[in-house]
């Protein structure tokens, strides 16, 4: 699913996880949404299916970089501001199951000003692996956006 190109993303993620929760009889207001960073750069790459997830494209990650050898959210290079994340798996999920270790919860946004025209901008929360504490990824300012204006 290419994201970016929604009116309105939210809808599809909402759409997404009562979809699930019907399907396996979970409370909707205990259900919440997991992600993975796959090692797909390109959407033709993706050769499974998501269960009962989605494949996500062109999303930006702004603040830092990704390892995709390793899996984990890295320093940026110098004079790079905006990088391509590869493909994200967006998986619903219960809440009492959801466990995260080294996980920072970076918010997305709709475009890279964090907010569009009526003053809303935060999509979603996704998960990205990291080797370093928290702290240091919230100074940096890492946000992912959906439009890399």
């Amino acid at each position: 699913m290419w994201l970016s190109g929604l009116q309105i993303p939210e809808s599809y993620l909402t759409a997404l996880v009562q979809a699930t929760c019907r399907k396996n009889g979970w409370p909707l207001d205990r259900s919440t949404l997991f992600t993975q960073v796959t090692k797909f750069q390109d959407a033709e790459e993706v050769n499974e299916r998501a269960g009962q997830g989605c494949f996500v494209s062109g999303l930006y990650l702004e603040g830092a970089d990704w390892d995709i050898e390793r899996g984990c959210l890295i320093k940026s290079k110098p004079k790079v501001l905006v990088v391509d994340l590869p493909i994200l798996k967006i998986i619903p999920i219960e809440v009492h199951r959801l466990k995260l270790q080294n996980t920072f919860r970076t918010p997305v946004y709709t475009t890279s000003m964090r907010r569009n025209a009526m003053g809303v901008g935060l999509v979603f929360e996704a998960d990205l692996f990291t080797t370093r504490h928290i702290s240091h990824w919230v100074l940096q300012g890492v946000c992912l956006t959906l439009n890399s204006d």
